[in-house]
């Protein structure tokens, strides 16, 4: 059986805010979110969180009913917050992983090769370690032909020579539950920060072997704003290797973000400024940017979205959209529309082959199919109480600057006038015309541009 067990009741001061470290956002998901959607990947038998500091908030933050939360009300050291699942896993018997909830970048074949190397050797503990580039101000790990770790030593108790080791622990543990639970009660607080550290275990564990991260960026942890920044870079160029991989042509890729959810189709180009994030869908052919966010939201084959929002909204297939539009509020669009310059749209429905080219806004609408939606036309849907309902039917065109005062039905085949105000329904096949006859006067400005008496 296995058990992971995730370390999560730290604050994290140098984050320099109140919400609990293991809650920080990256990429779409929190730390904690994302070290455990790792850990629930490796299908364990028990998923358990360390909570602590903010514990009412981490505890909401995670909605799956498979994960259980162990206190620990005060926090001292990582050993003490192991000691606390003594009791929740008095019964097991298998392997407890540890995790903590601040490494975010750690994949699922890590781990799961971690908790086999384990098992294969008969370990009382296996230790993932990395060999980090610049190990200074971590504690080496020095190891036999074997990989079993002969002992640890902080960095500034090693020599000169024991520095050139670039190993050290990524605090990640892997151990037999049964002889942990043995050793965690021996722990003492003979050291500097007077806490319980979970590595004194190994002094009463007979096998305890590294296993080496080959990347080692894997290991990092965040503890400062800093770290998490690089940790958004190396989940981003993680996503950009695997979509050009899968055929996205990405022009100018530093400048592209994207997030876990985001499905992308071959022959995708994303232009430079693009943003993808949550569950997003892009179909083949299409290209998005510069300069255009994409949130939740699908987009078809052979499209082009440019210089524009879209949240939570649908297009069909051969669909443009922009420069500078705005889709939200769950609007959908069918194939082979236009939604042009400065358009929004918000919660609206769109039927084939219709077109809203230039600087309209269509809110709380269903449109029909080849519907054409002139310049400055506008549905005016909110009364100042509720919102309110407008429906175009197929083929019906509205001249630049009509305004539709909603609730309304504007039926097929209609032709609104420009500059027209409708207030009541508009039966098919009819022309409306609104407009007040203009007065001119004759002789108004002398020939200086002065208003004359």
């Amino acid at each position: 059986m296995l058990a992971i067990a995730i370390l999560a009741a730290g604050k994290g001061t140098r984050m320099k805010s109140d919400i609990p470290k293991v809650l920080q956002p990256l990429a779409g998901k929190t730390l904690l979110q994302r070290v455990l959607n790792t850990a629930k990947a490796l299908q364990p038998d028990r998923q358990l969180v360390i909570v602590g500091y903010g514990s009412d908030r981490v505890r909401q933050s995670i909605l799956d009913p498979g994960v259980e939360f162990v206190e620990q009300a005060q926090q001292l050291g990582t050993g003490h917050a192991i000691q606390q699942l003594l009791g929740p896993l008095e019964q097991f018997q298998g392997e407890l992983v540890v995790l903590t909830g601040d490494t975010p970048l750690l994949r699922q074949e890590t781990i799961q090769e971690l908790v086999t190397t384990h098992r294969h050797r008969g370990a009382s503990a296996t230790v993932l370690t990395a060999l980090l580039p610049d190990p200074k101000g971590y504690g080496r790990v020095f190891c036999d032909g074997q990989n079993r770790i002969e002992c640890i030593i902080e960095d500034r108790d090693c020599t000169n020579a024991q520095r050139q080791n670039r190993r050290v622990s990524a605090g990640v543990y892997c151990f037999n539950w049964q002889e942990l639970a043995a050793a965690l009660p021996k722990l003492t607080t003979n050291n500097d920060q007077k806490e319980y550290y979970l590595t004194e275990v190994f002094n009463y564990m007979p096998l305890v072997y590294a296993l080496d991260i080959p990347d080692y960026e894997e290991s990092l942890g965040i503890n400062d704003r800093r770290q998490l920044s690089h940790a958004y870079e190396v989940l981003q160029n993680r996503l950009r290797q695997k979509w050009m991989q899968e055929g996205v042509t990405m022009l100018c890729p530093e400048t592209i973000t994207l997030e876990d959810e985001v499905v992308l189709a071959p022959n995708v180009i994303l232009e430079p400024q693009t943003h993808l994030r949550g569950k997003t869908q892009v179909g083949a052919n299409t290209t998005i940017g510069p300069n255009s966010l994409i949130e939740n939201s699908k987009i078809g084959s052979d499209c082009e979205v440019r210089y524009s929002v879209m949240i939570d909204s649908t297009i069909g297939d051969n669909c443009r959209v922009g420069p500078f539009a705005h889709l939200r509020g769950h609007s959908q669009v069918g194939d082979q529309c236009r939604i042009g310059n400065f358009v929004e749209l918000k919660n609206t429905t769109i039927g084939n082959r219709t077109n809203a080219a230039h600087l309209s806004y269509l809110g709380d609408a269903t449109l029909g199919n080849q519907v054409n939606i002139g310049a400055g036309t506008i549905t005016a849907n909110y009364d100042g109480f509720a919102k309110h309902k407008t429906i175009i039917q197929d083929g019906t065109k509205t001249g630049c600057n009509s305004v539709l005062i909603a609730p309304i039905t504007i039926g097929a085949n209609c032709n609104i006038a420009a500059g027209t105000i409708v207030t009541e329904n508009v039966a098919s096949n009819s022309l409306v015309i609104g407009r007040v006859r203009p007065e001119i006067k004759l002789d108004y400005y002398d020939s200086s541009g002065k208003k004359q008496k």
